[in-house]
């Protein structure tokens, strides 16, 4: 009975997850609203935990460590995206990889005029928001719920 119940949660979570990220899509494409590197790699999380989950309705056995493995993910995920809003808050600095495409000192003007056309979005803009609240915030609290739902399905796993 109790494999039957994480089995529904998992459903439950496999669907809010690809929520999360069909919205990420409609967000980007749909309103146009182009996200940071740090967004993009947020969503790398969500992505992998599909797998996972599907993994755990396909393929039989290691149920317990692919818990492990989706707990750890989402507390990285966490970390991530908390940077991220940390970032948008100023409580820290823009990283490297949101602030240059190329490190290289010896930049021509050529890349030089590419890098500006790119517009790439800056990490502590905030493009978009729900409700007043950051994207990044959201994923925080959204991952945070995520590892903790992860941590407890890990913990109470019994092998029939």
């Amino acid at each position: 009975m109790k494999e039957q119940i994480n089995k529904k949660i998992l459903f439950i979570i496999l669907i809010f997850i690809s929520f999360v990220l069909v919205s990420a899509f409609v967000i980007e494409y749909g309103f146009n609203h182009q996200p940071c590197k740090l967004c993009l790699y947020e969503r790398i999380p969500y992505f992998l935990s599909i797998l996972l989950i599907a993994k755990i309705f396909l393929i039989r056995g290691y149920e317990k460590v692919t818990l492990l493995i989706l707990s750890l993910i989402f507390i990285i995920s966490s970390i991530l995206a908390f940077y991220h809003f940390g970032i948008e808050q100023g409580f820290f600095k823009e990283s490297l990889a949101c602030a240059v495409e190329n490190l290289s000192e010896n930049l021509t003007k050529e890349d030089l005029l590419k890098e500006l056309n790119q517009n790439s979005i800056s990490c502590k803009d905030v493009s978009f928001s729900i409700f007043g609240i950051s994207l990044a915030a959201i994923n925080t609290i959204f991952s945070i719920a995520l590892s903790v739902i992860f941590i407890k399905l890990f913990i109470s796993y019994e092998k029939n």
